[in-house]
């Protein structure tokens, strides 16, 4: 019976931060194509690249956390506990997908402000 709730608590957790993870990134990497092409002058081949392969990075990062605090050390004994643990396992992640959104956005304006002082550096030189 023991890891049969175990077992439950995992089959529920999996799909939340799997969902949760491809969310996050659906809607950040959708809207911050628009800061790639601004960071790379309307380039879009390479913006677009490069949007990607942070995404990807974003989906490794984050779904490796999700599994690596997967662990449940100790039998759970009833679905009470079932759902407290479930309640700290994912609040924990949604708090660290929410970082790690927040770097990403840094990162984006970051790169924007690098690009337009760079931009404007080249246009006085060119004067």
């Amino acid at each position: 019976m023991r890891t049969s709730i175990n077992l439950l608590t995992y089959l529920i957790y999996l799909p939340i931060v799997i969902v949760l993870t491809w969310y996050v990134a659906h809607i950040l990497f959708k809207n911050s194509k628009v800061f790639m092409l601004d960071i790379f002058h309307g380039k879009s081949e390479i913006a677009l690249s490069t949007n990607k392969l942070f995404e990807t990075g974003f989906y490794l990062l984050n779904l490796g956390f999700a599994f690596v605090i997967m662990e449940i050390p100790y039998a759970i004994l009833d679905k009470q506990i079932m759902i407290e643990h479930l309640s700290t396992k994912i609040g924990g992640f949604c708090i660290y997908l929410g970082i790690m959104l927040f770097f990403n956005l840094y990162l984006f304006f970051r790169g924007r402000r690098i690009s337009k002082t760079k931009k404007i550096v080249t246009e006085i030189a060119a004067e």
